[in-house]
């Protein structure tokens, strides 16, 4: 078995849903992947330490979001629960990090609403683990502990944002109109220094990107990404790019 991929999705807010162009390009990109065996999600939505395993049977969504409209809090995603995965976690983490369990804690929209789109059957076993910090060098290390993971068939996911600026979204209008200059130059950076495979200066994004702090005044958007390059052996190519309501939704794989 080739080692599955691993990926760093901007995942959208639950209305993503109503985006026919990005459900079309997130149903296509899984459909060009090997169908994993399972699935472990690191999502911006979820920060805990010590480092938390999610429900290993299936529970209710974590519908962590508000104002939107009641269809988007019936949305469904009763996916398989990964004790197996789970125990594989604690295993390649025992050493180092400590590991506890969050039995009731549901996939929060980080994870189901890209996961909807890109495997809807939902018959893919998986398993959200928490970001016990958002230090990007030990986000880096904890990529690199589960990396093995990918030789068994698990499709290790970051689910972010390339860029997050909520309180600046209303600078652009709709999905289609013209993005924001700090975003523009933050996700350009951001596309050549990871096709330069510069894992250092991507670490170092606070001080190194252009219009970094306002592209990200909290960076637990971005912390994803860096679980994804741990794990990773190569630089990533884009597969989703362009702007919503100006954020940018660069979205990589990683061979």
């Amino acid at each position: 078995m080739s080692r599955t991929p691993v990926l760093y999705l901007s995942h959208g807010a639950p209305p993503l849903a109503d985006d026919a162009r990005w459900t079309r390009q997130l149903a296509g990109w899984s459909a060009d992947l090997p169908k994993p065996q399972a699935i472990l999600v690191v999502s911006a939505h979820w920060e805990e330490a010590p480092l938390t395993l999610g429900a290993t049977e299936t529970v209710p969504l974590v519908y962590d979001f508000w104002g939107f409209p009641d269809r988007f809090y019936q949305v469904k995603y009763a996916a398989p629960g990964a004790p197996e995965l789970a125990a594989k976690v604690r295993k390649l983490l025992k050493s180092t990090t400590p590991v506890h369990d969050a039995p009731d804690r549901g996939l929060d929209h980080g994870a189901y609403v890209p996961l909807v789109e890109m495997y809807p059957d939902a018959d893919i076993p998986v398993l959200q683990v928490s970001m016990p910090s958002l230090d990007p060098q030990e986000l880096f290390d904890l990529g690199r502990k589960l990396a093995p993971l990918r030789d068994e068939g698990v499709l290790i996911i970051g689910s972010g944002f390339f860029t997050h600026n909520l309180s600046a979204m209303r600078e652009t209008d709709g999905t289609d109109g013209t993005p924001p200059r700090w975003s523009t130059e933050f996700d350009r950076w951001g596309d050549e220094v990871i096709n330069q495979g510069d894992v250092d200066a991507l670490l170092d994004f606070q001080h190194k990107a252009p219009a970094a702090a306002v592209a990200h005044p909290r960076i637990e958007h971005f912390a994803p990404l860096f679980v994804t390059l741990g794990a990773s052996e190569t630089t990533g190519r884009t597969v989703i790019d362009g702007f919503w309501h100006g954020l940018a939704k660069r979205s990589l794989e990683f061979s």
